[in-house]
């Protein structure tokens, strides 16, 4: 074989493998507006949404994704969501996103925020968020819990976050 056949062989072969790297992943990470997310944690169900903001270029949001991830494996089975909302642009999904929760095994629910106007959906969070990351957003509509936060948080924080829904 010679040096042409052998690009022109190892080109497809390896998009195949990227291709195929990406699709076969099976976490799928929907893309969604401010207003989809208010629908899902503001409906008055008595689940609790530990809710949290972060994006693949922000260390201390990359050091506490392991905290939120075991915090959804240990209340999977309690009426405990964790949502995890990229904050990463809907054009690096594919690129950045998908490949960083796969790299880092990531086992809770990544969502994509398509939002650009922080003036509209920041205060539709909380009015104490200044847009900073990491933020995240604890919330039980039925029990009226609203704790917000916007800083890095650990897993003992959490979990006494979570003991004190009644």
């Amino acid at each position: 074989m010679n040096k042409s056949n052998i690009k022109a062989i190892f080109f497809p072969v390896t998009i195949f493998v990227l291709l195929l790297n990406v699709f076969c992943f099976s976490q799928n990470v929907p893309i969604l507006k401010i207003t989809d997310l208010e629908k899902r944690i503001k409906n008055n169900s008595d689940t609790t949404y530990i809710v949290n903001f972060w994006a693949t270029w922000c260390a201390p949001c990359v050091k506490e994704l392991p905290d939120f991830d075991s915090i959804s494996k240990v209340y999977r089975d309690e009426k405990v969501k964790v949502l995890l909302v990229t904050m990463d642009f809907k054009e690096d999904l594919a690129s950045k996103v998908l490949p960083f929760i796969k790299a880092k095994n990531i086992f809770s629910e990544v969502l994509l925020l398509d939002e650009i106007n922080g003036n509209y959906f920041i205060p539709k969070v909380s009015d104490a968020w200044t847009g900073a990351l990491p933020a995240t957003l604890i919330i039980n509509q039925k029990k009226n819990f609203n704790h917000f936060f916007e800083k890095k948080l650990t897993y003992e924080f959490l979990k006494l976050e979570l003991s004190q829904i009644e």
